[in-house]
């Protein structure tokens, strides 16, 4: 599971308005279910190969049959035995019947064709359909927990990067912070006494301790964040972060999986957490929003 759905769409047609105004609904659709949407459009075979060659991962391939001076039947063939890949397939046609088609490999493949009556409208619902089919195959709860392991370490990477970029630019004082984070760590980490004992003889060596994975814990990560944000006197997202990001993330890293009467759901000590669609879209929107804050915070400090 991840945070990005990348569409790639063929249609000699999609420079027309209708077709712009059916792309923003599924780009607008997928947005309220909380993803980073991309459509890549190209109008033949040859241009989507040349789209196709990007090192894009698509997670839907969405092509008409009839195309300029080609087919979409080519699209496919193109996907299952060229790339050898099983990406979703949306494949439709107002002017033929495409469950007849002869194609490599039928497999993940969805067959529409079009009603002249309701063109748009009909190729919008069935897209819409096709596509809350993946994103529920996305949303299985042991997929979730690894978006939300990969998601969270990203942040994380991100967060350090922001941390190094103001300690090595000096622009905020970081030794209160750092006599307190290095008296919390002499009480709380027995097993590292030494290097945090020769690390407190100099308080302001805070750029050494920021290199200890295990010693400089996310919390400290976190209280530096907020100090670098109540300088910059912004609006602290810190706590948020905790609650949203590093709490969720430690408690599906500890919890285990359990079936009950029908019901999936990760059981963290005695709290167990029920497993829903709205409960993935809720962690998908805070890790978009809290990556939001970060790059913004990023920014400004390049300023």
């Amino acid at each position: 599971m991840k945070i990005d759905y990348n569409i790639i769409w063929v249609d000699d047609k999609i420079d027309n308005k209708p077709f712009k105004r059916l792309i923003e609904r599924i780009t607008s659709f997928l947005s309220e279910q909380f993803f980073n949407v991309t459509v890549i459009v190209a109008e033949d075979f040859n241009e989507f190969k040349e789209r196709f060659e990007q090192n894009i991962d698509f997670d839907l391939v969405i092509t008409d049959y009839n195309l300029n001076g080609s087919k979409g039947s080519e699209v496919i063939d193109f996907i299952r035995m060229d790339k050898n890949i099983l990406t979703e397939v949306f494949f439709y046609s107002a002017k033929a019947d495409v469950d007849s088609i002869s194609l490599a490999n039928n497999s993940r493949i969805s067959f529409f064709s079009l009603d002249d009556q309701t063109l748009y409208k009909s190729l919008q619902a069935k897209l819409e359909e096709v596509i809350s089919l993946t994103i529920a195959k996305f949303q299985h709860i042991v997929a979730m927990r690894g978006m939300i392991m990969h998601e969270t370490s990203s942040l994380d990477a991100q967060m350090l990067e922001i941390i190094k970029k103001t300690i090595k630019d000096k622009k905020i004082d970081f030794s209160e912070l750092s006599i307190q984070i290095f008296d919390a760590l002499l009480e709380f980490f027995k097993g590292k006494i030494k290097f945090v004992q020769e690390d407190c003889k100099d308080k302001n060596n805070f750029n050494r301790l920021t290199k200890d994975t295990f010693v400089y814990s996310s919390k400290y990560k976190i209280d530096t964040l907020s100090e670098i944000i109540t300088k910059l006197d912004l609006d602290d997202f810190s706590n948020d972060y905790q609650e949203e990001i590093i709490s969720i993330r430690n408690k599906f890293a500890h919890a285990i999986l359990e079936k009950e009467e029908g019901r999936e759901f990760f059981k963290y000590k005695e709290e167990g957490i029920t497993f829903d669609e709205e409960y993935c879209k809720k962690i998908r929107k805070d890790i978009i929003k809290h990556k939001s804050n970060l790059d913004n915070l990023s920014e400004k400090l390049d300023l």
